[in-house]
Order: structure tokens, then sequence, then C-alpha cells
């Protein structure tokens, strides 16, 4: 990874969503970013942690249905709704979903598809935010392939 890149431009950039405000804010600099890199593609990844995975397939959903692909299917959905309005024409989109470890599913992708960038929004120093998003953002600083672009809640 990161050896395609060309006289600093990002040919293949990774953002990465949890649906969250401080998400949207990082979405602003993964657009602006991909922009400035004419022909960059942006991928939007969203993982789904594998504990609400295994409670949809038990309590959500209509057993005769494929569960993985109605989930796949709204959460694609929901990703398009939320962010693919607000791609310049321009710039090529790619969606797409995993299951799983957030941390390890962001790397594995990111290898998978020779990402040239990462960029990830930063939850609050709050107990909660730093167990959900805090140490997956710390697991893919450390151990990505490629640069990765921290993106910072507002202060308030």
């Amino acid at each position: 990874m990161g050896e395609t890149i060309r006289h600093g431009n990002y040919e293949k950039i990774l953002f990465c969503t949890d649906f969250s405000e401080n998400a949207d804010r990082a979405f602003v600099f993964a657009v602006n970013t991909a922009v400035r890199n004419a022909g960059c593609e942006l991928h939007l990844l969203h993982v789904i942690p594998e504990p609400p995975a295994q409670f949809w397939k038990g309590y959500i959903y209509e057993v005769d249905e494929d569960v993985d692909a109605r989930a796949k299917r709204e959460i694609d959905a929901k990703l398009a709704e939320t962010y693919r309005p607000r791609v310049p024409a321009g710039v090529k989109l790619v969606i797409a979903m995993r299951i799983g470890e957030a941390g390890h599913r962001i790397l594995e992708y990111a290898e998978e598809t020779d990402m040239d960038l990462i960029i990830v929004g930063r939850q609050g120093a709050g107990a909660v935010g730093k167990i959900l998003f805090g140490n997956v953002t710390e697991r893919v600083v450390r151990k990505a392939g490629c640069p990765v672009l921290v993106i910072p809640p507002l202060l308030k």
C-alpha cells in the first residue's frame, strides 16, 4: 500500500463511518481530499460489530429471508442516503460493508483494496467513545500500511 502514490496524489481513499456526528465531519475531509486528487476513488466503509449482527439474525428478521443480504441492503441504503448525495460527480464512489471487529475489518479492507489513505473520525474523550471508536482508531493508526488521517471532534 502507498507505493502507488505518484507526485503526492492519492488514487484510493478509504473513509470509515459509524454514522456519528464526527464521522460526518471526517467525511467532509474525505470528499475534499478526493476532489483534490483527480481520478481518485473514494471508498465508504461501515463495519457492523459481530454481536449486533448476531442479534439481528435471531430477533429482527424473518427466518425465511437471507439475513445477511437484508442487513447489507439496509446498510448500503443508509450509506447511499447519508453520503452519496454529497459526493461530487467527478469522484468515483465505492460503498462497502463488513461484519466483525471494526479495527480488524478496516485494516483488512484497506489492504485488500490497496488504499493510499484512510480517513477516520475520532470520538470524544468519554469512556464510551474511547471503547467504541477510540480503540479502533488507535489500532488503525498503529497497524495501517498507508497514511491515516484522524479527524478530532469539534470542541464545544
